[in-house]
């Protein structure tokens, strides 16, 4: 296997991670209140009131929150269902560098930034929504796990176009060629 067919390999496959994660995690935003009922059962199953006792009182309160949105206004979990929604359209942005990756890095560094920004995010809101601040950290993980496997892309795409060169846009290997 060349160099340039094994990095477009392992691109590609890195991007198929990622944008499983994505479309997982925004899937996951749909269906809240039959997740979290759920996962206040198995947590309870396991034992975790006697051990986080913090973590279950979170627990609660959110399902709690979430029954009463849903039973009372079920308008507010449409914003949840934007969320996902969000999400599996930025998945879909990803086809461009799994198709042309020298083309389209700038998909993975805007997939960067937007890791990058749900830092300030969780730091900024979280407070300003009373969520506790343990929760916010595994927020921000969702940034650091995310921009890992973004930066490994976009490094093997920096090496792929060392091996290729740059892409001229269309226009402009027109006009060299014509």
């Amino acid at each position: 296997m060349s160099d340039r067919a094994a990095l477009l390999k392992g691109i590609r496959v890195w991007l198929v991670v990622f944008v499983v994660c994505l479309v997982l995690s925004g899937a996951t935003a749909f269906p809240l209140v039959h997740e979290l009922r759920w996962s206040e059962s198995a947590l309870r199953f396991l034992g975790v009131p006697d051990h986080l006792p913090g973590l279950m009182d979170w627990i609660e309160r959110v399902r709690h929150g979430l029954d009463t949105a849903d039973a009372d206004y079920p308008f507010l979990l449409y914003g949840t269902d934007w969320l996902a929604f969000a999400h599996l359209v930025i998945a879909v942005a990803f086809y461009g560098p799994y198709r042309d990756p020298v083309r389209n890095i700038w998909v993975v560094e805007f997939g960067m930034i937007a890791c990058v920004g749900i830092v300030p995010l969780a730091l900024i809101c979280g407070p300003i929504r009373g969520i506790p601040f343990w929760w916010s950290l595994i927020d921000m993980s969702f940034g650091v796990f995310g921009i890992a496997p973004l930066h490994v892309v976009r490094k093997k795409i920096k090496r792929l176009e060392a091996l290729t060169g740059p892409s001229a846009p269309p226009a402009a290997a027109a006009a060299v060629s014509g």
